[in-house]
């Protein structure tokens, strides 16, 4: 598949967290589903998903696609398992704010894996972005940061996975991503999340309704969103994934505001604004600093 433009990728990874950001709206419809459950079949339906639309584009050569991705696919798969599961396990023992704070940690992460492993220059108006995007974040949720007991540090611990698993696959996707199709990567890493899952979520529970709910988290929220992101990940930077991905974080609560009616705390609306802020302002330089190179 071609290499996007940079405006291009910037369109996609504004879809991908777009799309992830509905998760809130549609897990409240569920009726009995809970927990375990739902990140098993979330996985299980993005897994099925991912393999159908790689059957379609492959046909016969879905299973050597399989094969051809080398250490960095069979990386990315499990760091895509890990991010899809160990969310989840976090949510079990702490608070979603707790969770979401810790993940936040997730672009300064990939910047400096992008230095260290990529030996990308990171320009100083990323670096300001990501600490005052990182600051918007502590605005949104410090409210509901808990004192944490033993069952919450654990729970923090899982979710400080996410991050490291974020950021490790954002460089994986930009070292390897340009010379192999990582997008099978999805396929693996929802196989291995929804066998992980699996014993935890027995016994299931879900009605049809929730199914038909699953179904959509796992297409719509999950697997086309992913497939979404590694392919714009080959027109933007590591730290320029790992901060937009921050958009589904600031949009989770504003479609449930407008959706479900459920009032967003202050705290949250400032946050968001300043988190949107330095995302905004980091792609505004991008653009004007890529335009004076042309002219000069």
């Amino acid at each position: 598949m071609q290499q996007p433009s940079h405006k291009t990728a910037l369109a996609l990874m504004i879809i991908a967290p777009t799309m992830w950001s509905t998760a809130g709206v549609l897990s409240r419809q569920l009726e009995s589903a809970r927990g375990f459950e739902v990140s098993f079949w979330r996985s299980l339906f993005a897994a099925i998903f991912v393999g159908l639309v790689l059957a379609w584009q492959h046909k016969s050569q879905l299973g050597t696609k399989l094969i051809d991705l080398g250490r960095y696919g069979l990386a990315s798969g499990f760091m895509w398992a890990a991010m899809f599961t160990c969310f989840m396990l976090a949510l079990t023992m702490t608070t979603v704010a707790n969770a979401l704070i810790v993940e936040s940690f997730a672009p300064l992460l990939t910047a400096i894996f992008a230095w260290i492993f990529l030996a990308e220059k990171i320009p100083r108006r990323t670096w300001l972005a990501i600490v005052v995007a990182f600051a918007g974040m502590l605005w949104m949720f410090v409210d509901g940061f808990s004192k944490l007991d033993s069952r919450g540090l654990i729970g923090v611990m899982l979710a400080l996975c996410v991050p490291f698993a974020v950021a490790a696959n954002v460089i994986i996707l930009k070292k390897g991503g340009q010379h192999v199709d990582l997008i099978p990567a999805v396929l693996l890493g929802g196989i291995l999340s929804a066998t992980l899952m699996l014993p935890f979520a027995l016994p299931l529970t879900a009605s049809l309704h929730d199914i038909l709910i699953l179904a959509a988290l796992g297409v719509f929220q999950l697997g086309l969103p992913c497939m979404i992101m590694v392919h714009a990940a080959k027109g933007l930077s590591a730290p320029e994934i790992s901060l937009l991905s921050l958009l589904e974080v600031v949009l989770g609560p504003f479609w449930v505001w407008l959706a479900i009616g459920e009032e967003p705390a202050r705290a949250t609306l400032l946050g968001g604004t300043v988190v949107l802020g330095a995302l905004i302002f980091n792609e505004v330089m991008a653009f004007r600093q890529e335009r004076l190179s042309k002219f000069q």
